[in-house]
């Protein structure tokens, strides 16, 4: 039987290795206990960018990798080769081109900062859904009775993986009632990720992209959060809400301190291999900083720490500590609770 993988590599090791210098990575924490905590730690690869089960999930009550290990065979792994010639200036074909964009698809939606993003959208917007869709499936299927026709049912793939428990009641008096009961947390967020990376994946618009490089004097750090849907009006006026739909939207991933992949939805990007003028390379140096969750990773960290300021606070950091400790028991429980 293969080990269980329980540090699972968020950032995956081969695409930081790019960042390493003898063996270590010059790591910037955003979040640090105390004031005299070192801005810069030299770090080893492997202790950088995982989290314990972040990516474990439940099949009955065996624990399994099976999201670690399809992330790795599916989009990681076919990328290694594409991103080693990037960094050696080889030509790049087609497929080594879809294997990149797969990979950075792939990085969007597995990082912490995405987890945190999704579970506060679910927390707002999944009840109401819920609400709305059982109601309307149960007008559909009183229709479809009093009618006597059969109950057109569209399938979603993947739907039967989706944490949900229905329970049908007959009350002693007045209609049937019907209830569904889902978890916000690690499993819907894993179904999620597991449904974007093969269904919409699909439909995401065919794109010219590019490796633009850095000009002499600066390179591209990288982040924990290091895929970029940028939202640009001008340099004062930015955000990260755009979309992979979205015309316009900027899609932004260092490759290595070098190369940075790069297109425009709906319009054509720089040729490749364009070295930028320093004023836009600095400018997009200050994003890949800027957007960084918890940790920045650079061989230059000369301004990294005036660009975005860590935050120092002793009880956050011990919330957020005691929080990932507590993480795969209290999602295992929640997830063993929904199947009562």
């Amino acid at each position: 039987m293969q080990q269980l993988r329980v540090r699972n590599h968020y950032v995956p090791e081969l695409y930081l290795k790019q960042w390493e210098c003898e063996g270590r990575i010059s790591t910037f924490r955003l979040l640090v206990p105390h004031e005299s905590f070192p801005l810069w730690e030299e770090l080893p690869l492997k202790s950088i960018a995982f989290r314990r089960h972040l990516y474990t999930s439940l099949i009955g009550q065996e624990e399994t990798d099976e999201i670690e290990r399809w992330l790795d065979r599916e989009f990681e792994s076919p990328a290694q080769e594409a991103i080693h010639r990037v960094v050696n200036e080889q030509r790049l074909t087609p497929d080594h081109w879809r294997h990149l964009v797969r990979f950075a698809v792939a990085q969007d939606v597995r990082t912490p900062a995405r987890l945190k993003e999704f579970l506060s959208r679910q927390n707002k917007t999944l009840k109401p859904l819920m609400d709305e869709t059982l109601a309307r499936a149960i007008d559909n299927l009183e229709r479809s009775a009093r009618e006597n026709k059969p109950l057109q049912v569209n399938e979603i793939i993947g739907a039967g993986e989706f944490p949900l428990k229905i329970s049908i009641e007959k009350p002693h008096v007045g209609k049937w009632q019907v209830h569904a009961e889902t978890t916000v947390g690690r499993g819907l967020w894993l179904w999620n990720i597991k449904h974007l990376l093969t269904n919409t994946l699909k439909r995401i618009p065919q794109q010219r992209w590019t490796v633009l490089h850095a000009p002499t004097g600066i390179s591209w750090p990288t982040s924990d959060n290091p895929l970029i849907r940028l939202n640009f009006q001008d340099f004062n006026n930015y955000n990260f809400n755009g979309g992979w739909g979205v015309n316009n939207t900027d899609i932004l991933l260092p490759l290595s301190p070098k190369h940075l992949l790069h297109t425009s939805i709906g319009k054509r990007s720089w040729t490749r291999g364009t070295v930028l003028e320093e004023g836009m390379a600095r400018f997009l140096r200050k994003i890949i900083i800027q957007h960084a969750d918890r940790y920045i990773f650079s061989l230059d960290p000369s301004d990294v720490h005036l660009i975005q300021p860590r935050l120092v606070c002793s009880e956050t950091y011990k919330d957020e500590e005691e929080a990932w400790q507590n993480w795969h028991n209290n999602q295992c429980q929640a997830e063993a609770d929904l199947r009562k």
